[in-house]
């Protein structure tokens, strides 16, 4: 296996990767250093945290900040607010975030510290925002089955991974279900995950492995677990250990690598009121 560097710049933390497919870049975050980068040698600056977005056109993207959720527009370079979400509590940013294949936009607040239960989840589609979960401390691995009726996440810090049930319009239905469970393995599920081809895949189990995990669906939950305690005497081997806490950035376990669903293109600019949530309805392709 080889590899090489792809864009030299260094990132504080870096996270939020997103494939744009009407400009054929990439993107990511640097959450840190308050940037968006792009290939090329491309950057936007911030006064605030941001750490995930969905592409809504060519030039705009809807993008998760520290203190909600904004339009920005990557040709003007102008960042628009939209909805304000835990703006009155400074302690908290945005985490890991995906488009779904409803069109609707998932995102995860935590702690600027890592605080325990600090964080939430939230789910935004057609100008309506809401709160889903609570409690968490490090959301991360937002992602979704192919036909759109299953939702996948987990809070690092616990070791947990979830699934919940959505109803056709992409909202929970019924009460999550606890998918995977490494907290007695001390092991942490980090760069989140991609659950693409019927199989949801674990990236980066401990601090440094290069070792997955790949589950069915929420029905196969009791083999995952038994692959993942298979698969934990070989880690060892390869020198993988628990990943100790970090002080600060480096326990937030980032955002899950990959990217959603296109966002249709809205008509006109957001503005209170109309929020956009219009065009944030229709799923794309991956």
């Amino acid at each position: 296996m080889s590899w090489e560097v792809f864009d030299p710049r260094v990132c504080g933390l870096g996270e939020g990767p997103l494939w744009h497919p009407e400009r054929q870049q990439f993107l990511w975050f640097d959450i840190l250093g308050r940037r968006l980068l792009g290939e090329g040698g491309a950057a936007w600056t911030f006064d605030r945290a941001v750490t995930a977005a969905g592409w809504i056109d060519r030039d705009r993207l809807l993008v998760a900040t520290e203190t909600g959720l904004a339009v920005l527009d990557l040709q003007r370079r102008t960042l628009d607010p939209l909805l304000a979400v835990e703006a009155d509590r400074p302690e908290t940013r945005s985490n890991d975030g995906r488009a779904d294949r409803q069109g609707g936009f998932w995102f995860g607040t935590m702690g600027k510290e890592a605080q325990s239960g600090a964080g939430s989840l939230y789910r935004y589609h057609r100008g309506r925002i809401e709160r889903l979960v609570e409690g968490l401390t490090i959301p991360n691995a937002i992602c979704f089955s192919p036909d759109g009726r299953t939702a996948y996440y987990s809070d690092t810090d616990r070791q947990l991974v979830w699934t919940q049930r959505l109803d056709a319009e992409g909202w929970p239905v019924g009460e999550r279900e606890l998918f995977l469970d490494l907290a007695d393995e001390g092991l942490q599920s980090r760069w989140g995950g991609d659950r693409r081809r019927r199989r949801l895949l674990l990236r980066r189990l401990g601090g440094g492995g290069g070792a997955a995990v790949r589950c069915a669906g929420a029905a196969d939950a009791p083999a995952c677990r038994r692959r993942a305690a298979t698969l934990l005497p070989g880690l060892r081997r390869a020198g993988v250990r628990p990943a100790p806490r970090d002080d600060g950035d480096g326990r937030d376990g980032g955002s899950g690598p990959g990217r959603g669903p296109a966002l249709p293109p809205a008509a006109g600019s957001p503005r209170a009121g109309r929020a956009a949530g219009d065009a944030l309805t229709r799923p794309g392709s991956l």
